[in-house]
This record gives C-alpha cells, sequence and structure tokens, in this order.
C-alpha cells in the first residue's frame, strides 16, 4: 500500500481538515502518517487511520524527509503558513528539498492537494511520474 504524508502548520490544521474530510473515501486507500499534532487532529476529526511521527518542532518534518528520501513515501501534503515564521525551519525547507531531489509530489497549498488526490485517486496514475502504469 502506497504511503502519502500529511503535515499543516498551526494555522492550516483547520483546512486540512476539511480537505481530508472531503477526501476521506481516497485518502482511506493509502497508508498514512502524519507529524504529532497533524496525526491527532486528522485522527480525531475526520477518522482516518494515520501514523503518528514526531511533532515538526520536534523533527517530524526531517522523520517523514527520511522516509520521502527512501522512497517510502508517495507524496506528501503540507499545508505551509506562508505568514507564520517556523522555528524549525531548516527541518521544513529540508524536506522540500528532499521532495524536489526525489522527485516525489508535494502540495503546499489546497489548489495543489485538490490536484494531487484527483490524480493520485486514479488508479491508472503512477504517484511519482504521473504516467499511466498500464
Amino acid at each position: 500500500m502506497r504511503t502519502l504524508a500529511l503535515i499543516a502548520h498551526d494555522n492550516k490544521k483547520v483546512d486540512l481538515v476539511v480537505w481530508a474530510s472531503y477526501n476521506r473515501d481516497t485518502l482511506a486507500r493509502f497508508a498514512l502518517i502524519a507529524t504529532r499534532h497533524t496525526a491527532r487532529v486528522v485522527r480525531d476529526k475526520v477518522g482516518l487511520d494515520i501514523g503518528e511521527r514526531l511533532s515538526g518542532a520536534e523533527g517530524g518534518d526531517a522523520q517523514i524527509a527520511a522516509l520521502v528520501a527512501t522512497g517510502s513515501v508517495a507524496a506528501v501534503f503540507f499545508f505551509v503558513d506562508p505568514l507564520a515564521a517556523q522555528p524549525h525551519d531548516p527541518d521544513i525547507r529540508a524536506l522540500l528539498r528532499v521532495c524536489n531531489v526525489h522527485n516525489v509530489p508535494l502540495a503546499t497549498n489546497l489548489a495543489t492537494a485538490d490536484l494531487m488526490i484527483t490524480a493520485l485517486g486514479s488508479s491508472s496514475v503512477h504517484p511519482n511520474s504521473g504516467c499511466e502504469t498500464r
């Protein structure tokens, strides 16, 4: 089963919950992981089974980056708050860089997340290339 990572900064968790609720059936077809608080919010508010990593500030973003680098994550949905400074910004930038280095789809806003989940929901699209697998 392919794994998706879900992350949201505090000011974007409500957006993630609304988006994940709307896309619940599609998300349920994947293994899900998230940073601690995001995982708890998704589990409690959306009812999805989701693996929990450390909080972002404690190294959760770095843990997810390591999973991306080893090919264990098919796509990352990271609802970023561009208006708030984050104390763990180096880990965030590393995660974004690793996604780009390893050609892993990365959504950092709602519009991109909508496009990606639509593509991932299609059984004929390979998650890491956009190419048909038939």
